[in-house]
């Protein structure tokens, strides 16, 4: 069962031991600090994690990751821009597909945004599948947009609209 809730103190250190492990955190945005510390971690939850709409995605009663969106500014304030991660051990087991698809959910009843786009590394096919799972729309492919740990990325863009009433 996916929920979702608000950071605690007492999540800082699965952050940092799920943002440490290199398999978790290879697609992950440089934003994130590697290595990861504690204090990076207290940064996230009491100041980081209020930008925008995130919330920690909690599975069968576990803290397993991360989904957030972040509204834009100005021409783009009807589009937000989607993210989520899942820790390494819970990959697998369908959560980023069901909890994308209610946060979703979440964000289109509850906010005015119109359009939410996402990217990922090219690289990154279980990113890509999930996007795809959940209605979204491969929109572009950026050829080596991204550089990151000493090599070059193609990025994909995605985005999905809010159904018409």
């Amino acid at each position: 069962m996916i929920e979702f809730r608000d950071f605690k103190n007492e999540d800082a250190d699965l952050l940092v031991s799920y943002l440490n492990n290199t398999a978790s955190s290879w697609f992950v945005s440089s934003r994130i600090p590697q290595p990861y510390t504690p204090e990076a971690a207290q940064w996230w939850i009491n100041t980081g994690s209020k930008i925008g709409f995130s919330k920690a995605i909690i599975f069968n009663g576990n803290f397993v990751g991360t989904i957030g969106a972040i509204p834009g500014e100005m021409e783009r304030q009807k589009s937000a821009l989607i993210g989520y991660w899942i820790a390494e051990p819970f990959w697998g087991k369908g959560i980023a597909t069901e909890a994308l698809k209610q946060f979703i959910d979440i964000v289109f009843s509850t906010t005015d945004v119109h359009r939410l786009h996402a990217t990922a590394f090219a690289a990154n096919c279980a990113s890509a599948k999930v996007l795809l799972k959940c209605g979204f729309k491969h929109e572009a492919t950026l050829e080596k947009s991204l550089y990151k740990n000493c090599e070059f990325f193609d990025e994909l863009y995605f985005s999905l609209f809010r159904k018409s009433n």
